[in-house]
């Protein structure tokens, strides 16, 4: 899913926001021989994503002789989150109450004994320890959103269960202060309109080209050049399989025989692949705003048109109310109006917004990115953001002179459009070395065209071509769900993102799981961040009985007034 801007990201020190998502990344052939029991990749001869290599157990405890009892009988070494004086960020979380640590994995499952990265872990304690359950993990969606910040407010959502856990986030392989891997890409996300005409996908495949080779380039320069391996690339040891090895390790290393889990969007299949490869590893899981794993990959945009138009029209109807504040139109059909003819001038010539050194240029391959990004939250705050965005824009397309913008609106075009100072490029070397996605580009403006009818303003992204049609093919074939894992999983009906359908479609994969709904919002990740007080209970009940709810159970989005005052 596609990231969310830096600012908005910002937000998760105080309080959670997903790496939003979503979707928003050598050939080699599948590892063999590797080490018994870790849940990795197939042993020779047999091909990764069989029940034998998905369904291997975590090594067994001490002593067990494998080649990762040194990774699994490691301690984290509590202490500060701060790296230094000029650690703002660390300061901030200090004063939270976490401590953090480093954790230390192979870079490569298949060779335990050679190179390794560092997995960066937090903790908040549990305080009520006579009543401890254990540690519940958290991973808030992205690919590659950091969450070492987010324990506290996990443990806020949780209530009164919440001093019950340690509550442990961690930076995924190649995120935040984990190793790192930025690919230094001119823009901040590779999700963007094929545009009106072949031009401007033509002009995509070449950005996702560039995007593509600048993270093959970034990846054989993040680890040290030692004369053995003067030339490592980390790109093909990127992927969610690793990263639920990583989980385990973490596991082991903190003790505990099972944990539980709390994952958001793409966490959700991360949490499900941990299930399937670490069969008896868990306790608790909560997946919220899921996936059903055939729906993950390159393309896993295809087919949440409809959830997004509806978002949109809902949002139109929200701003049609407030014309006198927004100028977008007194109806619904006139704002979706003004919202067309936004895209259909900028596809005539850019539209130019902001002054100075925030001046800002969008195409038609860039305008319905921002409206992508905007549908996925039906919040009063996040629809008057959209608005004061559309109104800025409209003005734009009616030939007005640029004025200002707002803070929050110029960081939001400086991480779309100029990539910010963040690292970029993981979310998509993690997809990328998940799931392979076709090369010819070709098959894409086929796929652009023929959705153009019926979607002309969502179909043209939600099918463009991304750096994947690039990638080196995935090491592992994709996880696949063979095995029954009770969960409780989370979903809103109108989820733009990961669409309900798909959280339908885990649930059935996994018959002990129960499905916990939440209908008439559109909106994606609900618990803790929603408001939903009938979304908050359930999932609390749950974490603090581990005991799923009897039948699947149906929440309705709590009023809010659609005229402002």
């Amino acid at each position: 899913m596609p990231p969310l801007h830096p600012a908005v990201r910002r937000a998760s020190a105080t309080g959670l926001a997903l790496a939003a998502c979503l979707t928003t990344a050598s050939c080699l052939t599948t590892a063999a021989g590797a080490p018994a029991g870790l849940g990795s990749a197939a042993p020779a001869g047999q091909a990764a994503g069989t029940p034998a290599a998905q369904g291997s157990q975590a090594p067994a405890g001490p002593g067990s002789g494998s080649p990762l009892d040194r990774y699994y009988q490691q301690r984290p070494h509590w202490g500060s989150c701060a790296k230094g004086p000029q650690d703002t960020a660390g300061r901030t979380m200090d004063g939270t109450g976490l401590q953090c640590a480093d954790l230390t994995v192979p870079l490569d499952y298949a060779d335990p004994r050679g190179r390794t990265i560092t997995v960066a872990v937090s903790r908040l304690k549990a305080t009520d320890t006579r009543h401890r359950i254990g540690t519940i993990l958290l991973n808030i969606g992205g690919p590659g959103g950091p969450a070492l910040q987010v324990p506290p407010v996990i443990r806020k959502a949780m209530k009164d269960v919440g001093p019950r856990y340690d509550i442990v986030g961690f930076d995924p392989r190649f995120v935040g202060r984990s190793t790192p891997l930025d690919c230094g890409w001119p823009v901040g996300t590779a999700w963007f309109s094929a545009g009106a005409d072949r031009a401007g996908f033509d002009s995509q495949v070449a950005l996702q080209k560039n995007l593509a080779a600048k993270c093959r380039a970034a990846g054989t320069s993040v680890l040290p050049r030692t004369p053995v391996r003067p030339h490592t690339s980390v790109l093909p040891h990127i992927s969610t399989r690793n990263t639920a090895r990583d989980m385990d390790i973490v596991r082991g290393a903190l003790g505990e025989r099972k944990i539980s889990y709390l994952g958001y969007s793409y966490g959700t299949y991360l949490g499900t692949v941990y299930t399937q490869m670490f069969p008896g590893r868990y306790d608790r899981v909560v997946l919220d705003g899921a996936f059903a794993p055939g729906d993950y990959g390159p393309r896993m945009l295809k087919g949440s048109e409809r959830e997004n138009e509806k978002a949109l029209a809902d949002w139109a109807a929200w701003a049609a109310n407030r014309h006198d504040t927004y100028g977008l139109g007194r109806t619904r059909a006139a704002v979706l109006a003004t919202v067309d003819r936004i895209v259909a001038a900028s596809a005539r010539k850019p539209l130019q917004v902001g002054t100075g050194a925030d001046t800002f240029r969008l195409d038609d391959t860039q305008v319905p990115a921002l409206l992508f990004t905007a549908t996925a939250d039906d919040t009063d705050p996040a629809r008057a953001s959209f608005g004061e965005q559309m109104s800025v824009l409209a003005r734009a397309a009616d030939g007005a002179a640029p004025t200002a913008l707002s803070p929050e609106f110029a960081a939001s075009l400086r991480y779309l459009l100029q990539g910010g100072t963040e690292p970029s490029g993981v979310q998509q070397a993690i997809i990328c070395g998940d799931v392979a996605a076709p090369r010819d580009p070709r098959s894409y403006w086929r796929d652009i065209e023929r959705s153009r009818a019926a979607h002309p303003l969502f179909g043209p992204m939600t099918r463009n071509i991304g750096p994947c049609a690039f990638w080196d093919r995935p090491r592992e074939e994709p996880t696949r769900v063979q095995r029954d894992a009770p969960a409780l999983i989370v979903a809103a009906t109108g989820d733009p993102r990961t669409t309900y359908r798909s959280s339908v479609a885990l649930h059935d994969l996994l018959p002990s799981s129960a499905l916990l709904t939440l209908k008439g919002a559109n909106r994606h990740g609900l618990y803790g961040r929603y408001g939903s007080t009938c979304v908050d209970d359930e999932v609390n009940r749950y974490l603090a009985t581990g005991k799923l709810p009897t039948k699947d159970r149906t929440c309705v989005k709590e009023p809010r007034t659609d005229r402002k005052g």
